[in-house]
This record gives C-alpha cells, structure tokens and sequence, in this order.
C-alpha cells in the first residue's frame, strides 16, 4: 500500500489533505477565540457612592447586584462590639482584620426591633496587639459593600477571634439585628469634614471590585470541535481513496493472473487433444486398382 501512497497524484492529493486540514485547524482556534471573547461590557455602577439604606436592608437577602457596590452611611461605631479575623493577607503577609459594628443611622427596625448595625472591616494589623479602639462619635462612613463569608469554626481561635467575617456568626456573637452583608472602609469623615485619625498600626484595606467574569459561548466551542473533526475527516478520506486505489490494482492483478491460469489450461487441453487424434487406428485400406475376384 506504501508504494500506492507515493504515486504523484496521491502525494499531491496528501499535501491538499494537509492544507485543507490546516485550515479547519485555524476556524477551530478562531471558534474557540470567540466562546471566550469579552463581550461589550455592562454599564456598571458600583463605583458610584450610593446610601446604604437604599442599597440593603437589614435582615434581607443580600442580593448579587449589591456585591461591590460603593456605599455612605452615617453613625457611630460600637467598640463594644470587635473583632479581629485572622488570616487575612495584606501586600503578602498574613495578619488580621479588625471588624467593628457600626450602628446605621436611619437603619429600619428588624421584627420590629431598632439599633441594626453592620460589620465593618476598618482596616489591617499585623499582630493582635495592635488592634486599637474605633474613633468615637458620629461619622460619616464610605466604603465598598461586600457579601458574608461563609461560616467556619476555628477551636483554637483566641478570644474575641474568628476564622472568616461571617455576618450570621456575629450576629450570635453580638447579639444584635444587622445587616447581611459587610462593608471594607475606605474614608470615616467626623461631623466638621474631617478625615478620622487612623490608629497607629491599622492599614487601610485595599478590597478591589470583583471583575467581570466572562460567559462561555458553547455555541462557539460546538463548532471548534466540529472543525476539528473535519480536519481529521480530510486526511481519512485520503487514506481512503489511497486504499481504494490499492485494492482496485490488487484485485486487477488478481483477476490477470486468473486469466493467465485459464488461458494455460485451455492450451494444455488443446495438446491433449491433438495427441489423442495421433494415437486413434486409420480406417482399413481400399482395395487393390489391380486387384479383382478372378473368375
């Protein structure tokens, strides 16, 4: 069969395979390009500072399109009412947050019951020590609002401690109706325009809105393998052909050397004939001219 292959026509007949092939190959690559590609962006508006009473209400479900959101509220922090929570990563290194409620003023009343805070995360310290009590009085707080965090239990957490910043599991802590969600600080600003004085140790958090995530086109991805499979349809199809071609010689061989078989064995019954004719006995002789019955 190799010798078929590589008579010219089917080696010019490879090289189109090939070619074709590469092109398939190529629409495969765009098609799968395009499942990814960014579509055209919403128009979001998370950046945009909002109340946080318009935004979220206490005791409701934190809803997605709130998840980043840029909010302002007025009030004045509990220090009664902190918490560190650990593990928390801060330009690589590990330390904690400090999350202290902050009662919203103007908040409206859970089961009838006043006073909702939310959690805040103020900022980070890099040892327990240097956690520091919150400023005092009214401010006014902006910040990036952000889901709970899942619960997780931590046995050997120190006191006044917890593993994530899960609202449900402050709420039990603290004893108090809030809201669902937390909120990353970035300005506390006193009733004459001031900014607060920070703490001494407490960085300021750096929470990033998420971005986009970009949807997958399945449509696109159905056609990449689908120009994958022709690609690999065109090299069996000249395989195909090249065995045919193959097959064709080898059965027209097969029915030459048939012929050829026959073609012999009508010549050997022909001498066979002939010598039987040799050895068959003449008929008897004619009479003598000369001869005759004598009377």
């Amino acid at each position: 069969m190799l010798r078929t292959a590589l008579k010219p026509q089917w080696i010019a007949a490879l090289v189109g395979a090939l070619v074709v092939s590469w092109v398939f190959v190529l629409l495969s690559q765009w098609q799968f390009s395009r499942s990814v590609s960014e579509a055209p962006p919403a128009p979001r508006t998370i950046e945009d500072v909002r109340p946080l009473t318009g935004v979220l209400r206490p005791g409701e479900v934190f809803p997605a399109p709130a998840a980043d959101q840029m909010v302002t509220f007025h009030g004045a922090y509990d220090p009664r009412r902190q918490v560190l929570v650990r593990d928390r990563l801060q330009n690589g290194q590990k330390g904690w947050w400090v999350v202290t409620a902050f009662a919203v003023e103007g908040a409206p009343a859970v089961g009838g019951e006043h006073g909702a805070v939310i959690p805040v995360a103020r900022g980070w310290i890099a040892s327990p020590q240097d956690a520091a009590p919150p400023p005092p009085g009214q401010l006014t707080l902006t910040g990036r609002l952000e889901p709970s965090e899942a619960p997780q239990a931590a046995q050997d957490a120190a006191a006044g401690q917890i593993a994530t910043l899960s609202v449900a599991q402050l709420i039990n802590i603290w004893d108090v109706p809030s809201y669902t969600g937390f909120v990353g600080v970035t300005k506390e600003v006193t009733p004459s325009g001031a900014e607060a004085a920070a703490a001494p140790g407490l960085q300021p958090l750096s929470i990033e809105a998420q971005p986009i995530e970009q949807p997958v086109n399945w449509l696109n991805i159905f056609y990449a393998v689908e120009w994958v499979v022709f690609a690999g349809f065109s090299i069996f199809l000249w395989w195909r052909l090249v065995r045919d071609d193959y097959e064709r010689t080898q059965d027209a061989l097969a029915d030459a050397e048939a012929a050829g078989a026959a073609a012999g064995d009508d010549t050997a019954t022909g001498d066979d004939t002939a010598t039987d004719e040799k050895s068959t006995p003449g008929a008897a002789k004619a009479p003598s001219e000369t001869g005759g019955n004598r009377d």
